[in-house]
């Protein structure tokens, strides 16, 4: 699979980023990938390889752009637990400075900049993110519904801007919540805000999860619940984007 390192132009500058299709040629459905806060390192790169085999164009972007290219902070080969509150320490401040406002300008200048390449299908495109990349992909859902068809989220904080904001998302959605992430009874709110809204949705705890459980790079790393996750995902790209 080609994987390639892009500029992408936003209202503040250029966000680095990188992509990744698969390399018989033709055109493909777009996934707008965004990963956790530690950024686009060798983990994203294998997910957008792994996703991109299955016949989607995947952007991952490098969303603290504002603070340098990716890696933004220096980082291990492995984020243990021993290391994780420093690392989390020195990424907090870019977290905070990452305002709504900034992330939907940075929306849409990844949107647009996805409908602009030629290896991507004319259509409706897909949102997923990973920890505060959920949080990222749920907003970029509800400000653009008319081109957000599916929507996808892995232990991250969907729920952070209130239930009222779910009222808007009309994309197909998958939340996949940590054990440690949300209670039960969290979730039946969470739940009962989507069923409010009409949304067509599964939402779920992977079981025996904590936070993180995607990434192979980090102590948290749950190698079953990363394939049901992508049973979970490749699902929901295949029923919305059309691409089975």
């Amino acid at each position: 699979m080609p994987i390639k390192t892009l500029r992408i132009p936003t209202a503040d500058g250029h966000a680095d980023a990188v992509a990744a299709f698969p390399d018989q040629g033709g055109q493909h459905p777009a996934v707008l990938m965004y990963g956790d806060a530690f950024g686009i390192r060798p983990v994203l790169r294998e997910m957008a390889l792994e996703l991109a085999g299955h016949g989607y164009y995947v952007l991952v972007p490098n969303f603290f752009y504002r603070h340098g290219p990716a890696p933004v902070i220096e980082l291990p080969e492995h984020i243990g637990e021993e290391v994780r509150p420093a690392l989390i320490d020195q990424l907090m401040p870019l977290i905070q400075a990452h305002t709504v406002e900034r992330v939907l300008s940075d929306a849409d200048a990844y949107l647009r900049f996805l409908t602009d390449q030629r290896e991507v299908s004319a259509g409706p495109v897909a949102v997923t993110g990973y920890c505060i990349g959920g949080l990222l992909a749920t907003r970029t859902a509800v400000a653009h519904p008319e081109q957000v068809a599916a929507l996808a989220a892995f232990h991250g904080p969907v729920g952070a801007d209130g239930p009222g904001s779910l009222a808007k998302v009309t994309a197909q959605v998958h939340f996949g919540h940590a054990e440690t992430d949300i209670t039960p009874t969290a979730l039946d709110e969470l739940n009962q805000a989507l069923d409010t809204a009409g949304v067509d949705y599964t939402s779920e705890i992977y079981p025996g999860t904590v936070h993180g459980f995607t990434m192979s790079d980090t102590d948290a790393f749950n190698p079953a619940a990363l394939q049901h996750h992508w049973d979970r995902l490749l699902d929901l790209l295949d029923r919305t984007l059309g691409n089975s």
